[in-house]
């Protein structure tokens, strides 16, 4: 999505979280904020934000218990993620064309530009086709940076953000194992803050060794407040993406325009649409074109889609069943009611659609054609909920 006109270029300001930001503001303030953190929650509900937030409160020269004091140097550094003592993990594309020892210092050259470029545009979809990952190069250096000393401060802050791609890196847990022995191991001092949206992803031995935090969904109305504020959303439009938001800012931004053509969830949402349309109809000739309109490549991309297949059975079952009010995508109920009515829908299957949505999943983290994963995904979801009806004698 583009950036529109006033957006801040340093961190805009936390959103919601208030009972949990004023504990842990206590506990900086008492001398007993955990070492170790897994901030958890809905995907693009603030959790990154959140551990800026700690680490700015961690770093401020004169905290109290409502947070840091947001006009000391280090709290200005911080907002602008350029204090030295504060260090930023996020999942990154694998370079290219880069192997053995190179491969470091090209992954620490894509971190410095991934940071730069979260300065220029704060505000971003939490949604990515791009598949990224935390690479044991990455852990190595940020163990590397604990055991020195400080610059500035008393203590270092290490931030490592949507922790469960820790896990598949290559098939093996070699970057979450390099991440344990610092987790158990801290040098004195030394802060480290995990977020995750499936914390279920992470290894148990990382998830024992961090304090969790459930960051819950924020209202609708503080993310349509926040959209209109500060991302200068028109009213009619952010209320329209905060209904679909599920609590989440990063979600919310996904359903705005990128330029002229629908944002990448928008985008995602109506593929969803289609694919659940084509399974309930026939999942034939549809459900085969379906599949086709899919590359045969690169499966990772299309993980975040069987979210949506989720969301759209989920309305389609409210719709079929007379709850249109609890309907999340009430700007395509239209398009539902016409799926329900062209459909043999066996509303009482749907449980059993979601075990088959999660293979599909997992079929996709394992990079399998996208055109046998969605085929097979329609095909069986046709068997479940519309099966052939048997013809009385």
């Amino acid at each position: 999505m583009a950036a529109q006109p006033g957006w801040h270029v340093s961190l805009h300001e936390v959103v919601g979280h208030r009972e949990a930001r004023r504990t842990l503001a206590r506990a900086r303030l008492s001398g007993t904020l955990p070492s170790s953190l897994l901030l958890h929650g809905v995907r693009g509900g603030g959790k990154q934000r959140m551990a800026l937030w700690i680490a700015q409160l961690q770093l401020c020269e004169a905290p109290s218990d409502e947070g840091p004091c947001g006009a000391c140097r280090p709290c200005r550094m911080a907002l602008r993620i350029e204090h030295p003592d504060l260090h930023l993990y996020v999942p990154l594309p694998r370079p290219k064309g880069v192997s053995g020892d190179r491969l470091g210092d090209a992954l620490e050259a894509a971190r410095v530009d991934a940071l730069e470029e979260m300065r220029r545009r704060p505000l971003k979809p939490s949604h990515t086709d791009e598949v990224r990952g935390l690479y044991l190069d990455m852990v190595q250096s940020l163990r590397r940076k604990a055991h020195v000393r400080p610059t500035m401060t008393s203590s270092q802050i290490f931030i490592v953000s949507d922790a469960e791609l820790l896990v598949p890196q290559e098939s093996s847990p070699e970057a979450a194992n390099a991440l344990l022995k610092l987790l158990e191991e801290p040098p004195p001092d030394t802060h480290i803050i995990l977020t995750s949206s499936e914390p279920g992803r992470l290894l148990p031995t990382i998830r024992s060794r961090a304090v969790p935090l459930h960051l819950a969904p924020l209202d609708a109305e503080e993310v349509s407040g926040f959209l209109t504020s500060v991302a200068n959303v028109p009213e009619d439009e952010a209320r329209r993406v905060a209904a679909l938001s599920q609590g989440s800012i990063g979600r919310a931004l996904g359903f705005l325009p990128d330029g002229d053509g629908p944002g990448p969830l928008e985008t995602l949402r109506l593929q969803a649409l289609a694919l659940t349309e084509a399974a309930l109809r026939d999942g034939g000739s549809r459900g085969f074109s379906a599949a086709l309109s899919y590359p045969p490549a690169g499966a990772r991309a299309i993980v975040d889609l069987f979210a949506f297949v989720e969301e759209t059975l989920r309305d389609v079952a409210a719709v079929a069943a007379g709850a249109e009010d609890r309907v999340l995508g009430r700007d395509v109920l239209p398009r539902l009611r016409s799926i329900v009515e062209g459909s043999d829908l066996e509303a009482g299957a749907l449980p059993a659609a979601f075990p088959i949505i999660e293979e599909s999943r997992e079929m996709a983290r394992g990079n399998v054609n996208p055109q046998l994963i969605v085929s097979d995904l329609l095909r069986r979801l046709h068997r479940t909920l519309s099966p052939p009806r048997v013809e009385e004698a």
